[in-house]
């Protein structure tokens, strides 16, 4: 029975709830297995209703119990296992009936509805109609009295599945970063061949009323424009459009990638279609244009990690509300804001949501975009800035350098997030400059001054699509910290003028940000507007709960662990010990084990000893009795001195002989590389912009002044925390860092710990904050900070 710190009541043995689906996206069999585990680990009935409203009314053999089994090796398959299905009966009341007759016959009175707008709204209608279709039934002598007193109210809960991301209140939804994944994949693809033709593709995305799939993927590939339902292009777009596309191929860009929302319109809301736009490449310009629909290749595949990982999260959440229900909370979705999980009404959302269509309806275009949310509306801005170069004699010289420098490992989205900082440096009156090989190179003299497109978008392809290192950006990573050579820096600096510097790095570049800070006394050069972009696999820069990079190296270890475990379903009885990197800091471990349904994760947050090690090998054996008899089991590289990896391995594999038989794998520094993934790409594009700005503001404030930056509130990092982005100076984060082992000293991602423990069937105890609280829908001003 689980124990929950914030004292909610606990479903007993006739508890009861059930689980529909009523959409189809990626990642939707992570939440099922989530609601189904979390109810059965809190002592509740759990039922599979399949194939979503359609089978709620006819019943039968549509509405079965869940085990712990059921709902085993489905993370890593798309779709859901329990089937969806659009259903007209359930639209009137006579099937409501039926469907209520249905779940009283069963006992549930709990219900997770995991679709989209349409489907939580049938849900809340169901709801509220609940009492007197009970009532209903009674006097058609289907039930009894004492059912309908016994079954009194019904419990709603909502999870946002749609890989459009078109409802309001959350986030992103489940299913989203998946259908990312499908579409940058196919882009990366189509570039090779439009570079070596010469041509010009029209890439249409799904979207029908909301144009986020567009958007995001236009901005992680460098699109050269982009049609959404939300932002018609202004009249003459025809012109405008083929003047861009001209401009950028006399800048020696090979290619030319335009995309398309299945929904796009123009400002009096007539479609614009893939077709038209290609018609008109050809006729206005001659290029060699082709169309690719994507279609339902967005629908499948594997799901991403984030996807998993939001899934599973959002279906405990799920159950926790449930949990803490009574006859009057009224029926909520749980969302996702920056990276917490809240719970918000859903008649507020549905509301919201409906209101962006109707803007767009009424040619609201402006508030359309405002209504789809702060993230909806940075994306577009930022894509905007960076897409759109005005003409030099235009832009008003701000008489500054700013110099860009990359230190530490190489993470994936470093080129992103450079490509970024130079166009919006360059649009803001900036000279700017590349430093190669780091603070190494810098001391050395070796700032570059890149123009608009040469280099870091155009050479081979948008820089956003490139792997880690600055292989088209030349700006390369070093280790190599400034402490001793803060002189040669200095001069350097003085040379070329530098008046900011934004350094995009791990954990040497906070340690060089500080070194530079405490010089600042003996070196005026180092007094300017400096920035960190945190940047590394490891996710351990003090003041960011996540950093570029991090999500690609995720996404390598579930995906290595997806393959180890299909390679073991030939094989019984068989533990996988896997050694992922990140350090001290075992975010890849976890949330790695998390996404990948891990049986137990070793990290060095969570100190362990030879008896945990006996516990974990004892529930293995219980579980080779079992159906499932495969085991995974990740390592973080430096969880622990003495039980390495190959101690833990030969542990194992000596404890189970006779039980079970062991493999291991250290995955190395594969996590570093290969193609970013689209939230990467997206968050360094959009958090190297943000930066840039900051140091642009920092910069005006100055001018004319002759002021010397050196106040503390001069060098920052710029990190998420929480919901919001925030600039914090470096010198405040030194209480909370754990320099010995590099690492913040508080870390939110150790409280999903519990979740992993939770759904791999062991006891652990998980904290609900602000219990039953539901927050309201509502629009952040422009003075808060607005989160990525």
């Amino acid at each position: 029975m689980s124990d929950f710190a914030a004292g909610a009541s606990v479903w007993g043995p006739d508890t009861r709830g059930g689980v529909a689906s009523a959409v189809n996206t990626l990642g939707m069999n992570a939440a099922v297995r989530a609601v189904v585990r979390m109810g059965i680990y809190v002592g509740a009935k759990v039922y599979f209703i399949y194939e979503g409203y359609q089978g709620m009314v006819d019943g039968g053999s549509n509405i079965v119990e869940a085990n712990w089994e059921s709902v085993s090796s489905i993370l890593q398959v798309g779709g859901t296992i329990i089937g969806s299905a659009r259903c007209k009966a359930f639209r009137t009341r006579e099937g409501r009936l039926k469907a209520a007759g249905n779940l009283v016959q069963r006992g549930i009175t709990n219900l997770c509805v995991i679709g989209g707008d349409g489907s939580l709204t049938g849900a809340n209608i169901f709801r509220k109609e609940w009492s007197g279709l009970l009532k209903e039934l009674a006097e058609n002598g289907d039930i009894d009295r004492e059912e309908v007193q016994k079954h009194a109210y019904l419990n709603v809960v909502g999870m946002v599945g749609s890989i459009d991301n078109d409802f309001c209140g959350t986030d992103m939804t489940i299913g989203t970063d998946s259908a990312l994944h499908r579409i940058i994949e196919v882009v990366d693809a189509i570039m090779t061949t439009a570079q070596s033709h010469q041509r010009t593709f029209v890439l249409e995305v799904m979207g029908r009323h909301c144009g986020y799939l567009a958007l995001v993927s236009a901005l992680a590939c460098g699109a050269d424009w982009v049609f959404l339902p939300e932002s018609p292009p202004e009249e003459g777009w025809q012109e405008n459009m083929c003047v861009k596309l001209s401009e950028n191929r006399a800048r020696k860009k090979r290619l030319n990638i335009i995309i398309v929302a299945e929904g796009a319109i123009d400002t009096q809301n007539k479609p614009i279609t893939s077709e038209q736009i290609k018609e008109l490449v050809v006729t206005q310009l001659g290029y060699d244009t082709r169309v690719t629909i994507l279609g339902h290749v967005q629908r499948g595949g594997t799901p991403s990690a984030f996807d998993r990982i939001l899934a599973s999260r959002m279906g405990v959440e799920a159950v926790v509300a449930l949990l803490q229900a009574t006859p009057e909370t009224p029926a909520c979705v749980v969302s996702l804001s920056g990276n917490q999980a809240v719970r918000l009404p859903l008649v507020e959302c549905v509301q919201m949501t409906q209101d962006v269509q109707k803007a767009m309806d009424e040619r609201r275009f402006k508030d359309a975009v405002r209504l789809r949310g702060r993230s909806f509306e940075s994306n577009l801005n930022t894509y905007k800035r960076l897409a759109i170069k005005m003409p030099d004699d235009q832009i008003p010289k701000s008489n500054c350098n700013v110099a860009v420098i990359n230190v530490g490992a190489p993470a994936a989205g470093m080129n992103a997030a450079v490509r970024s900082a130079v166009r919006v440096g360059i649009s803001e009156g900036h000279k700017m400059f590349a430093i190669y090989d780091g603070f190494e190179g810098f001391a050395k003299g070796q700032p570059r001054g890149p123009a608009w497109g040469a280099g870091w978008g155009c050479r081979r392809g948008p820089s956003a699509a490139r792997g880690p290192s600055g292989l088209t950006c030349g700006c390369t990573v070093c280790r190599t910290l400034p402490g001793k050579s803060l002189e040669a820096i200095a001069e350097q600096m003085r040379t070329h003028g530098i008046n900011a510097l934004l350094i995009i790095g791990g954990f040497e570049a906070y340690l060089g940000l500080l070194e530079l800070s405490a010089a600042r006394e003996n070196h005026q050069e180092f007094c300017v507007p400096i920035c960190i972009v945190p940047a590394t696999i490891s996710n351990n820069v003090p003041g960011s709960d996540i950093s570029m990079g991090f999500d690609t190296g995720l996404n390598v270890v579930v995906e290595t662990c997806d393959r180890i475990k299909q390679s073991a379903s030939g094989t019984k009885r068989r533990v996988f010990i896997i050694e992922t990197m990140g350090g001290y800091c075992g975010y890849l471990a976890n949330m790695g084990g998390l996404a990948a349904g891990a049986d137990a994760a070793y990290i060095f947050e969570e100190p362990f000893d030879i008896r945990d090690l006996q516990a974990n090998v004892e529930h293995l054996t219980e579980k080779m009795k079992t159906t499932i008899q495969r085991g995974l089991v990740l390592r973080n590289e430096s969880c622990s001195e003495h039980y390495t990896t190959d101690f833990i391995y030969h542990l194992y594999s000596e404890e189970g002989k006779g039980v079970f038989d062991c493999r291991k794998n250290v995955l190395g520094h594969m996590q570093q590389g290969g193609a970013p993934s689209p939230f990467d790409r997206n968050f360094g594009t959009k958090i190297s912009a943000r930066a840039t700005q900051w140091i642009s503001t920092k910069l005006k404030e100055a001018r004319g002044k002759g002021k010397r930056f050196m106040t503390d509130d001069c060098i920052c990092v710029l990190g998420i925390s929480k919901r919001n982005l925030l600039f914090q100076p470096v010198a405040q984060l030194k209480k909370e860092t754990d320099f010995e082992h590099r690492i913040p000293k508080e870390q939110w991602w150790l409280k999903l710990r519990p979740l992993m423990k939770i759904l791999a069937k062991y006891k652990a105890s998980y904290e609900v904050s602000d219990p039953g609280q539901l927050e309201h829908v509502h629009h952040r001003g422009h003075e808060e900070p607005a989160a990525i």
